[in-house]
């Protein structure tokens, strides 16, 4: 019998570890399976004609906030061109509330949680003629703690792949799914170590992000990694989400020794207002959190990732433009994200208490609060696209270094200068070209600084130019 595993990715820079997981479960039970992996922006006919080419009596899904709409307009009409086919979907998005799911005619059942036993299940069923109840439940995974990666040795695979070397996670943050499992059951560091040895046989990928949701839960076992990827055998560069205050000084000092370009680091802060965390159950002290995420930028030797998150409880404008200020130093990105109320979640759960409202489809992002309104979650919104275009893209570095904090604080200047772009552009930030953002910050930041700073700023943007443009910089520079 043949099955085929469906997902769509947000690019083609990724390549997707679930259907792969699920595939070799499948092959290793006997099961013929083929993978369809598309993207969001290929054309769907031309999805949808890959699997019904496919003619497979089982087709699973794999679904997320990010593809959900898609995926069942893609299974629908899959459905009405392959009646006889049994369609199943899987993935952290259907396995709450899965009666948004069952109740669909052209979904034949939900897998939830770890899906590599569960599809085996469906697949016998499927094979034995049998009919499909409407939810399976996944049970974690006995074999994920044995020693192998999910891509084949002779798979052509992207620039980006996707590493798990533990699932689950020890803390319970109210927004995130993992609060809603328990315990964590990870492979040892030299099985670790061994499966990310195997990625050096492949001429891609050049990046290797590791999805464990706290890769240091377990803090010798994270150092015992750390030490192994020290050695010139491991090429690739390994990005890791971390909780920063688990870092003790032998943590530091091992990642103190890799060299540049090798290590990117991801670490959620989310706010340092103490009651927005409390209300979170995130336990940590953002003092130490942003004193360990300073002291890992100033290393010069990594990319550090810090995470906000707009519209927790208790969180304001004000408040928010405080924890923003305080965090921009001390990383060399800082993610500005908006709170999104999953299925499952206790914030999901309590949302009416705390006055918020989300959107009404994927990804659920928080609209408005009790504190936050629509119109400040809306500034929020142009914060942060502001703070991609000319922070993150590096492309800005000499201005701001000028600009903050001597002349700004860092949330005053993207907030006011988005309010100027909205006023004197009437565009969206998107429409603007690149050549015209370097003339609007000119005019801008000339409206606020002393005139006597004003060659110290054209020196700055025509550098910032230079550095990024080929072309001759504008004149009002």
């Amino acid at each position: 019998m043949k099955t085929h595993l469906f997902t769509l990715n947000a690019s083609h820079a990724h390549a997707a570890a679930a259907i792969r997981c699920l595939r070799n479960a499948l092959r290793a039970d006997g099961f013929e399976v083929t993978m369809t992996e598309a993207t969001l922006k290929d054309r769907t006919h031309g999805v949808l004609s890959r699997l019904y080419r496919a003619d497979a009596a089982l087709y699973g899904f794999s679904c997320y906030i990010w593809n959900i709409e898609q995926m069942l307009a893609i299974a629908e009409n899959l459905k009405a061109l392959r009646p006889d086919a049994r369609i199943v979907l899987g993935g952290p998005e259907v396995s709450y509330d899965t009666e948004r799911f069952t109740a669909l005619p052209f979904v034949d059942c939900v897998l939830t949680g770890e899906g590599e036993e569960s599809i085996v299940t469906a697949a016998r069923l499927v094979e034995k003629g049998e009919a499909l109840p409407p939810v399976i439940e996944g049970k974690p995974f006995a074999d994920f703690t044995k020693k192998g990666i999910c891509y084949g040795e002779n798979e052509p695979i992207s620039s980006l792949v996707y590493y798990e070397s533990s699932r689950g996670c020890p803390f319970s943050c109210a927004f995130c799914l993992s609060s809603c499992e328990s315990g964590v059951h990870a492979k040892t560091a030299e099985d670790a170590l061994a499966d990310l040895a195997t990625f050096e046989r492949f001429e891609q990928p050049l990046t290797v992000k590791l999805v464990d949701r706290t890769f240091n839960f377990d803090r010798e076992r994270a150092k015992k990694i750390w030490k192994g990827l020290l050695s010139p055998d491991y090429t690739k560069c390994y990005h890791f989400e971390v909780a920063a205050h688990l870092l003790d000084e032998e943590s530091f000092e091992i990642l103190s020794r890799f060299p540049k370009g090798k290590l990117r680091l991801e670490i959620g802060l989310q706010s340092t207002n103490e009651q927005a965390l409390a209300a979170i159950a995130r336990h940590t002290d953002a003092k130490l959190v942003l004193s360990a995420a300073k002291r890992l930028t100033e290393m010069g030797n990594m990319h550090v990732h810090l995470d906000l998150i707009a519209g927790l409880p208790y969180e304001g404008f004000t408040s928010f433009a405080r924890s923003f200020d305080e965090a921009y130093f001390c990383c060399d990105v800082l993610q500005l994200g908006f709170l999104k109320l999953l299925h499952g979640t206790a914030l999901r759960r309590d949302a009416d208490s705390f006055g918020m409202v989300c959107e009404a489809k994927s990804p659920y992002t928080v609209l408005k609060t009790r504190w936050l309104s629509f119109a400040e979650t809306e500034r929020l919104h142009a914060v942060s696209d502001l703070c991609e275009r000319l922070r993150d893209s590096g492309r800005f570095s000499h201005t701001l270094w000028l600009l903050l904090p001597k002349f700004f604080t860092p949330f005053a200047f993207f907030d006011d200068f988005s309010t100027f772009l909205e006023r004197n552009t009437g565009k969206e930030l998107q429409k603007i070209s690149q050549r015209d953002l370097f003339s609007s910050l000119s005019a801008f930041a000339k409206q606020r600084l002393p005139k006597e700073a004003h060659p110290q700023l054209s020196e700055a943007l025509r550098a910032d130019f230079a550095s990024a443009e080929v072309r001759k910089p504008p004149r009002d520079l």
